[in-house]
């Protein structure tokens, strides 16, 4: 071996050395850098005429596993899909009442039922009237906070549509102007701009569920849940959506008024499902449309078998009419009676028409029997109206022998397409019991869900961190090695000059 390629080949490892000490300071001092990941410099022997030749230095390289990393972002969009849920659910509950504490819908109408109890026992007692009368405005006032909160969340979720879109445009506006230079190389080195693409890939998956797949020369794809392609665009939304106000009919699809999520002037709202924008999608055209429905019909239900039993005790916001029942749910006046429902004018200022009634009412087929009111100066005592209120208005049969009609579970929401989880009970008190628990249940199952989504991402989070962030006591250990044979190296260099001078100082 000539003493020029001895000194080329310390020179080449000196300067390997060099480059790995850098990178390894590098990796230390950003141990701490959201997103960072470990770097490692490539090295290459190079052979000269079958002799070898020193070293070569190539480009930087992570170390990242791609499929744990692809995990971790679909874990990302679960884990912020169940916050979400879980934040606009509880509303709700808040608005229901927890269940156990006596103010939920089904223990409001069991109230109500006591209240026609007592007021049975003394049907003249002017005290057990208004007491009566208390329990059906406070089952009243539950309809209507129970749609206010359900008609809350359901804006919250269509303003978090808009604010998902314009997080997502953002995030792939940047995913795209990154792609652009890691392809070029301009940046020279571009292990430190994959990092910052993979960080705006992992801000996307919590605004939707996305698969990126990396190609060679820094190519990239973006596949969203539902198979669809997301272009890259610098200068561009690829997304478009718009603003809305959300009212209980208000629905998106043919004739609807709420607006979808397009890409490219196609509408891609049934497609898009995970993350934040996924679980607003589904709570606003699915989730809180048939929250909304099974309080209609516990309004409705319960307006219409008062109604029918000769007392008109709740009514529309007139104070005078009553949603027709009969009706399909879809396109009629019952969506948002919750919202509506009021006393009756008429009973709120005379409340003795709780025990004489408001209105005859004729026999049907299959229907109820006919009924005359108490008439004005009628006895003190009259309980006729007051045991068709207990019997049938608050039981399970409009009659003797005949039930009530079935309450609906499906055709359901403002365009019909939505089902109830549940088989309807009888009973008006069991029906509303049925609604809060399965409402309630959706909540409780979010959280559920959030706790597991939340150990799932911190496992994953922790193996990543494990294979790809930065071990600053492996990295110190390495600089040593590092100094060793940079030191080594430098023995070389040192041994070749002293050759050098000798066989100069013998020439001379």
């Amino acid at each position: 071996m000539s003493l020029e390629l001895a000194l080329g080949i310390a020179r080449s490892g000196l300067a390997a050395v060099q480059r790995n000490l850098s990178q390894a300071s590098q990796n230390v001092a950003n141990a701490e850098t959201p997103g960072y990941t470990r770097k490692t410099v490539a090295q290459q022997s190079l052979v000269v005429e079958e002799l070898p030749a020193g070293l070569r230095s190539g480009e930087t390289q992570r170390a990242v596993d791609a499929a744990l990393l692809g995990r971790l972002d679909q874990s990302r969009g679960a884990l912020a899909a169940t916050i979400v849920r879980e934040e606009l659910l509880q509303g709700i509950e808040q608005a229901h009442g927890a269940a156990g504490d006596g103010a939920t819908l089904g223990d409001a109408v069991a109230a109500l039922a006591n209240a026609f109890t007592g007021l049975r026992a003394s049907p003249a007692d002017a005290g057990q009237q208004r007491a009566a009368l208390g329990a059906a405005g406070t089952i009243a006032s539950r309809l209507n906070e129970v749609s206010a909160a359900i008609g809350a969340a359901r804006q919250q979720a269509q303003d978090g549509i808009l604010a998902e879109v314009t997080a997502a445009n953002a995030a792939l506006r940047q995913i795209a102007s990154l792609t652009i230079q890691i392809k070029s190389g301009a940046a020279g080195d571009t292990a430190g701009l994959e990092d910052q693409r993979d960080q705006a890939i992992a801000t996307l998956a919590e605004s939707i569920e996305v698969q990126a797949t990396r190609k060679p020369g820094g190519h990239l794809l973006l596949v969203a849940r539902g198979g669809i392609v997301l272009p890259l665009d610098p200068a561009r939304d690829v997304l478009a959506t718009g603003p809305a106000s959300v009212s209980p009919d208000s629905y998106h699809g043919a004739g609807g008024t709420l607006p979808g999520v397009t890409l490219g002037g196609i509408d891609i709202t049934g497609q898009l499902a995970g993350g934040r924008l996924g679980e607003y999608i589904a709570l606003r055209d699915r989730t809180l449309p048939r929250y909304q429905a099974e309080t209609d019909l516990v309004a409705v239900a319960l307006a219409n078998r008062f109604d029918q039993e000769g007392l008109r005790l709740l009514t529309d916001t007139d104070g005078a009419s009553v949603p027709d029942a009969t009706l399909a749910y879809a396109g009629s006046t019952q969506i948002g009676f919750a919202g509506r429902i009021r006393l009756s004018a008429a009973v709120s200022a005379d409340p003795s028409l709780l025990r004489d009634g408001t209105h005859a009412v004729t026999p049907t087929p299959g229907g109820p029997d006919g009924f005359l009111p108490n008439p004005p100066g009628g006895p003190a005592g009259f309980t006729t109206l007051l045991d068709r209120v207990l019997n049938y208005a608050l039981g399970s049969e409009a009659a003797t022998g005949n039930p009530w009609p079935t309450i609906s579970s499906v055709g359901l929401g403002p365009d019909g397409s939505l089902a109830s989880p549940f088989v309807p009970a009888g009973a008006i008190a069991d029906y509303a019991s049925s609604v809060t628990t399965a409402q309630l249940g959706d909540r409780a199952a979010a959280t559920e869900a959030k706790r597991q989504a939340s150990s799932l991402h911190a496992a994953l989070e922790t193996r990543f961190t494990a294979t790809s962030g930065v071990d600053i006591d492996a990295e110190m250990a390495g600089m040593v090695t590092l100094q060793n044979a940079y030191a080594a190296n430098a023995r070389v260099l040192g041994t070749v000059q002293s050759m050098w001078e000798a066989l100069l100082g013998s020439v001379r």
